[in-house]
């Protein structure tokens, strides 16, 4: 069922589980989500990126969510993903989604501010949620200027003024997870000096600062136990992605493999759907989201 992201992630859910949010771009995907969390029994947010919105397009990809959304018996929310454009948000949230990322971290602490202020007028006129990040998450977004993990993390002080300033309902925060898998040789170097995991020390501070939900990004990459360790510390939302495309490409290249004879796209990307999902309901069972099934009113 189409539900509201309000209505799944909330403060009595604060630190007990999280919800996974899942990227998707095409068919396949969004039906293997959703079946991952029919059969986990758990609320799931489903979102995009804005290249995947350009690779589907923009009516097509969220006609095909909202129809997958509301056809399934889970919970399931949809959000866009790190964005700079505001005028895509205000399209987004026109078309329904519930919650959108403003990401203006590239940009220095007064703009930040102002553009996500913007942002958060006119989407809560709406009643849409706005999630904005603070600090600069590594990985295949963000590359400049980038010498340690630490010169790009979330400041706990700076975190919690900038909340209080914007009221953002959910904030994405970089204490030490990376995005997607870097292929460029310069990248590649740079990370083999940085230890992926997550700040815990710096999270508790933000977490003691901060009242609203917050995000942890690129949480393909972060040691299971860390992941547990950072719920309890008010992380609600954990976005993944890389994870799942590992699970459908390993699985799709070795069904090309061993039926070289097949021709029916079908039949190669199901086994490859499978797959992405079994690994969608791994990640459902980290986050301990299983058995959280919300019956909901349909939206």
């Amino acid at each position: 069922m189409l539900v509201h992201i309000g209505s799944i992630i909330n403060k009595k859910t604060v630190g007990k589980y999280a919800v996974p949010a899942f990227n998707t771009q095409d068919l396949e995907t969004c039906e293997a989500i959703a079946r991952a969390g029919e059969a986990q029994r758990a609320p799931l947010i489903m979102q995009t990126s804005v290249g995947a919105l350009e690779y589907a397009g923009v009516e097509e990809l969220v006609g095909l969510m909202r129809t997958v959304a509301r056809k399934s018996k889970a919970p399931i929310a949809l959000h866009q993903d790190h964005c700079h454009d505001f005028n895509l948000l205000k399209k987004l949230v026109n078309l329904g989604y519930s919650s959108v990322m403003i990401d203006a971290s590239h940009l220095p602490y007064q703009e930040n501010l102002k553009l996500t202020k913007a942002v958060v007028h006119y989407a809560h006129k709406r009643g849409v949620w706005v999630q904005a990040e603070l600090g600069r998450i590594l990985g295949s977004e963000d590359w400049q200027n980038v010498k340690s993990g630490q010169d790009l993390m979330t400041d706990p002080i700076d975190a919690a003024k900038f909340v209080a300033e914007t009221r953002i309902d959910t904030l994405a925060v970089a204490v030490g997870s990376m995005h997607g898998i870097p292929v460029n040789p310069k990248i590649k170097k740079v990370l083999s000096t940085l230890k992926e995991h997550i700040d815990l020390k710096r999270l508790r501070a933000i977490h003691e600062k901060v009242k609203i939900p917050l995000v942890l990004h690129g949480a393909s990459g972060v040691p299971d136990t860390q992941m547990r360790a950072a719920i309890r510390l008010g992380v609600a939302i954990f976005n993944i992605d890389t994870d799942l495309r590992v699970a459908f490409n390993k699985a799709l290249r070795q069904n090309l493999k061993k039926h070289p004879e097949i021709y029916d796209p079908r039949k190669l990307l199901r086994p490859a759907a499978d797959a992405l999902q079994q690994e969608a309901e791994k990640k459902i069972k980290l986050l301990k989201a299983n058995g959280k099934f919300i019956h909901l009113e349909r939206k």
